[in-house]
């Protein structure tokens, strides 16, 4: 393992949103970046997102990084030399181990492994892995670049190595790694989600508009975004996986109400379709909230 303070190069599996963010953090950082993507029209996507989110960051004042040390590809033998490989393709615990299996086999045998999930367990997606000891969870928060929370989740198999190289990573991109067992939704979505779709069941409820339930927050208890603003970023439809994940493992506390279903179903997924708890058809910043799906949803929810 290399025991500066970053590995010379790092891989990102899934250049999405989560994928982008997570490479433009290293490669700020000094990191040299790969990032395999599964086509050429997803790799040239990613590679702009990536340059959109350094301009970004250099508008700001940061120092430009060298663009030669970006490679975004569909080729996974770049994997080669590694000693950081992270997974962020979709919450898909099948399509994950896939990616996982197929990286490990192609990284370095020191290198460390890592899945942005945002809930899955570590140790399930660890099946099929030669090499578990250097193997964790890694959450990085959307939008990485505004967010300087990541969440380390260690499994039954994870190595004190593995896990002390990962927080000195994290630090050495300027960010606060918090650590946690492997546990459904960790302790992030746990409490996150909770929250969330108690929201939702209040506007479900006519208690009050989303704009209203997210400035109680914000305003009363110190929360940066709401939670139905949240909702939005981080999409209904991914909100809604994770509930349905949580109810299976920790409960009916964590049933999704109706009206995520309902509005999942019209097509309303927040920010990433234009329509959520509000409208975000102008761009990032949101208007007000658009009708739901048949209108309001009496406390018997229809």
């Amino acid at each position: 393992m290399n025991e500066a303070a970053l590995p010379e190069r790092v891989a990102v599996i899934g250049g999405g949103r989560m994928g982008a963010g997570i490479a433009h953090a290293f490669l700020m950082a000094g990191a040299e970046v790969v990032v395999i993507e599964r086509d050429a029209s997803a790799a040239a996507e990613a590679r702009d997102r990536i340059l959109a989110a350094v301009e970004a960051s250099v508008r700001r004042g940061a120092a430009t990084p060298d663009p030669e040390r970006l490679l975004v590809t569909v080729t996974w033998e770049a994997l080669n030399g590694a000693g950081l490989a992270v997974e962020a393709v979709p919450e898909l615990v099948g399509l994950k181990r896939e990616a996982l299996q197929r990286a490990e086999d192609l990284l370095p045998v020191d290198a460390v492994l890592a899945t942005n999930t945002s809930s899955l367990s570590i140790d399930v997606l660890a099946e099929g892995l030669q090499r578990p000891g250097a193997f964790l969870g890694m959450h990085f928060f959307n939008p990485v670049p505004a967010s300087t929370l990541v969440e380390l989740v260690t499994g039954t198999a994870t190595a004190p190595t593995a896990a002390e190289a990962a927080e000195r990573w994290i630090r050495a991109i300027g960010k606060t790694p918090i650590t946690v067992r492997d546990s459904p939704g960790f302790a992030s979505s746990r409490l996150g989600v909770l929250l969330g779709l108690e929201a939702i069941r209040m506007v479900e409820d006519g208690v009050a508009t989303p704009e209203d339930i997210d400035t109680a927050m914000t305003l009363g208890y110190k929360h940066p975004v709401g939670p139905l603003r949240l909702t939005d970023i981080v999409g209904l439809d991914v909100r809604l996986d994770i509930a349905e994940y949580l109810s299976r493992e920790l409960g009916p506390r964590f049933e999704p109400p109706e009206l995520l279903r309902r509005m999942v179903a019209e097509g309303m997924l927040g920010r990433k379709s234009g329509r959520g708890f509000y409208d975000w058809t102008e761009g990032d910043a949101p208007g007000g909230a658009p009708d739901a799906p048949d209108g309001p949803i009496a406390p018997g929810r229809r």
